[in-house]
């Protein structure tokens, strides 16, 4: 309904592209704010809100609707900034699992790579799972956190999560940070991100690394520090896909 909103009976081709992509954009972006911050997106919160949305573009032509929805994102006072303490947890897993695919998937295909975002949110025997850099083993971690439920929270963080094969985990799952590195350099480029030799010889990620002013580095250890530090970098690339300015390139396209 959301989509349809917008669209007039004499409008072209080439238009009703243009409206859809912009309120796709819009809504792509308020959900995933949503979702940082721990809010629901379910039908019975966000009818109302979406109904007054619906009214106010009801057949708009293409800059008002650009303008409109470029400043009802700008109204929003949750985005990325404003958590910096996202972490999975079981209600909100299979939204992690699509966050974590796309931020995956951007660092690939900018850096020259095919994408693989179905890859990573597909089912079967390979599918891709959200896995925690650190195991589940506190007493590893006793001179950081001195109560099992401090570790849990940081060791939930997004900065301490990536995408991997189901038997990845199963494999190295339980093995500490220093035993699992060598293996995540066989695997995604956000993972092999982790490793130093990601950056050597690798002109496609370190073009998008100058590019994007994004600070990647790779992590001979894994500390508290770097899960925070792991996680702004995490934050920034999400700025970066869901970015509010995308509406006003749309308008140009």
């Amino acid at each position: 309904m959301l989509l349809l909103a917008p669209l007039k009976p004499d409008d072209s081709e080439a238009i009703v592209n243009h409206k859809l992509q912009l309120v796709a954009r819009f809504i792509d972006i308020l959900l995933t704010w949503r979702l940082w911050n721990f809010r629901s997106i379910a039908y019975s919160t966000m009818q109302y809100a979406m109904f007054i949305v619906m009214r106010d573009i009801r057949g708009l032509a293409l800059e008002p609707l650009t303008h409109k929805l470029y400043d009802l994102l700008a109204k929003e006072t949750e985005t990325f900034t404003s958590n910096d303490r996202l972490r999975v947890h079981q209600q909100n897993r299979y939204a992690l699992h699509r966050i974590l695919a796309r931020l995956t998937d951007y660092v690939e295909t900018q850096s020259g790579l095919p994408s693989r975002y179905l890859d990573y949110v597909g089912e079967g025997r390979g599918r891709y799972e959200v896995e925690h850099i650190w195991a589940d083993h506190p007493e590893r971690h006793t001179e950081e956190f001195g109560h099992p439920a401090d570790f849990a929270e940081h060791r939930n963080r997004i900065g301490g999560l990536l995408l991997l094969p189901k038997s990845f985990n199963a494999s190295y799952g339980d093995l500490t940070y220093e035993e699992k590195l060598p293996h995540y350099n066989t695997q995604n480029l956000l993972s092999r991100s982790l490793h130093p030799q990601c950056y050597e010889y690798n002109p496609g990620f370190l073009r998008f690394m100058q590019e994007s002013g994004l600070l990647f580095k790779p992590h001979a250890q894994f500390k508290k520090a770097d899960i925070e530090e792991r996680g702004l970098l995490y934050r920034k690339l999400a700025e970066l896909i869901w970015c509010p300015d995308d509406l006003l390139e749309i308008l140009v396209k």
